[in-house]
């Protein structure tokens, strides 16, 4: 079965025959005891709706089923997936590996985790050589890498280190927001766990907000625990959206990859900006990278540039677009465009950025699903008032 029919095709049925799933708001449900309740698909009793609610499982079930994962919880934030992961798998004096590249909230929350329960963190550069040779030379409880780093777009080749993950007792987490399960999909390659903020592509109407996680039963069932004791799960309404979201997902990323590369290719020529940085260039370092493991061939909706000039120019640009809108956050159906050293890649050690190519003048543009020639024409009318 296909992606498309995959993200379409909830297989929810019901007595009166809905093609589309209900909203299950209750908070609770009808319970004497164990062997008399209604159970969800994977036999958890429904009754109290931070446990499990059916409205979310029916997401869950989609996400796995374009995951090719065994399992999914979704949760009320990326972050929120992000730091039940946390809770399962560190305790004191505990091991993390992650890049020095990736969102910046990721890396916050396991520094500060680190100076509060002396976790120890290493931070390596991000290209699979990197990876691999901190697994296998050190012995971690987690480590976190981005198939796709935010905000300079380095794509990793997760199939090398999915060689290695298979021999080693490393809990090794992919962040997947960029990529989605469209282009890629890294339980393919042996992870256990992949997760993604759905609060991006896959709901893709920047009006939700959630994260995901899926993968081994086994390990899914731990995490679930966890989101049960947090209460950070997901909200019913917000489910619906997603899931609402996600029947167009394949669409969108092939319209958004599209427009990206046309745009990074009038970018490339355009002298008033010094670099472009998009996998799907063919004189792109992460190109064949990306034509290796992705699954279809277009390279997503993001690619970031550097203007000729300084910060105070590079809001100008931005204060100066009328059709993209100056916002963080990627994945939607708008084109938007931010300043990543200032929003995303703030909490990243200013040594890192100058080593990673972040620069203050760097500028990431999710491009959403406008005409071609329109988004061009507003970052060309941009670029000549600077």
């Amino acid at each position: 079965m296909g992606d498309s029919t995959k993200s379409i095709n909830s297989e929810y049925s019901d007595e009166f025959g809905s093609i589309i799933p209900p909203i299950y708001i209750s908070s609770i449900y009808r319970y004497i005891d164990e062997d008399t309740s209604k159970k969800s698909d994977r036999n958890i009793t429904i009754k109290y709706y931070r446990e499990e609610n059916p409205s979310l499982r029916i997401l869950e079930k989609v996400l796995s089923s374009l995951e090719g994962s065994e399992d999914s919880l979704v949760f009320s934030s990326g972050m929120a997936a992000i730091s039940t992961i946390a809770m399962n798998f560190l305790k004191k004096k505990s091991k993390v590996l992650l890049l020095k590249e990736m969102y910046g909230s990721t890396i916050q929350l396991f520094e500060n985790l680190s100076n509060k329960f002396d976790i120890t963190i290493k931070k390596v550069y991000p290209n699979h050589e990197n990876i691999i040779e901190e697994l296998e030379k050190n012995t971690y409880d987690l480590a976190i890498i981005e198939s796709i780093t935010n905000p300079t777009l380095k794509v990793i080749d997760i199939s090398k280190i999915g060689d290695i993950i298979k021999k080693l007792d490393t809990n090794v987490v992919v962040d997947n927001t960029f990529a989605t399960p469209i282009l890629l999909k890294p339980s393919k390659y042996g992870f256990k766990l992949i997760l993604n903020s759905t609060t991006k592509y896959l709901s893709g109407h920047n009006d939700t907000m959630g994260g995901s996680i899926s993968g081994k039963s086994d390990l899914i069932n731990e995490l679930w625990e966890w989101r049960r004791l947090l209460g950070n799960i997901q909200q019913p309404f917000e489910a619906y959206l997603t899931l609402r979201g996600i029947k167009t997902l394949p669409i969108r990323i092939k319209q958004q990859s599209e427009n990206a590369l046309a745009i990074s290719e009038f970018l490339a020529d355009n002298s008033k900006i010094s670099r472009v940085l998009y996998p799907g260039l063919k004189d792109s370092e992460y190109n064949k990278i990306a034509l290796k493991i992705f699954e279809k061939p277009y390279f997503g909706g993001v690619l970031s540039f550097e203007i000729k000039g300084d910060l105070n120019q590079a809001k100008d640009f931005l204060r100066n677009l009328k059709i993209i809108k100056p916002s963080p956050s990627l994945g939607g159906t708008e084109s938007i465009a931010t300043l990543p050293s200032i929003t995303a890649s703030r909490y990243i050690d200013e040594s890192d950025k100058k080593e990673l190519g972040i620069s203050e003048k760097l500028i990431r543009l999710s491009v959403g699903l406008e005409d071609t020639d329109d988004l061009i024409n507003d970052i060309q009318q941009a670029l000549n008032k600077i």
